[in-house]
């Protein structure tokens, strides 16, 4: 919460600390507990894709999907290379019942890299 001079608070430390808190917390099934955690980290640094990523999972898990759908967009236009957030991505897309965006990114993460559950999920052969 930004205090009198717009600042969001806490030190680098303490967003170091509260991102791995968030990671515990997703990682023990409180993907909303993880999101109110990594708000003020990515308020602080905004441009942090890792976070961006961990919010956009915990988002994903808490069947939040327009928000996990808008941040692995973020982190895939700034790392268009990432596998995982097309496989996100197009979970989500999934989940949301887009079967041709799904689609067009489980194909970008299987040929990002030859995972066999993106393979899997890419359906070539139809």
């Amino acid at each position: 919460m930004p205090d009198s001079s717009g600042s969001t608070g806490g030190t680098p430390e303490t967003h170091v600390i509260d991102f791995r808190a968030a990671e515990r917390l997703l990682a023990a099934r409180d993907p909303r507990g993880a999101v109110r955690l990594l708000d003020s980290v990515i308020a602080a640094h905004p441009e942090n894709t890792a976070a961006r990523l961990l919010r956009a999972r915990a988002f994903f898990a808490a069947a939040q999907l327009r928000p996990a759908e808008l941040e692995f967009s973020i982190v895939l236009e700034r790392e268009p290379d990432n596998a995982y957030a097309h496989f996100a991505l197009g979970r989500t897309y999934e989940r949301q019942g887009r079967p041709d965006q799904a689609r067009r990114h489980f194909r970008l993460a299987a040929a990002l890299d030859p995972n066999p559950e993106y393979l899997q999920r890419a359906k070539f052969d139809t």
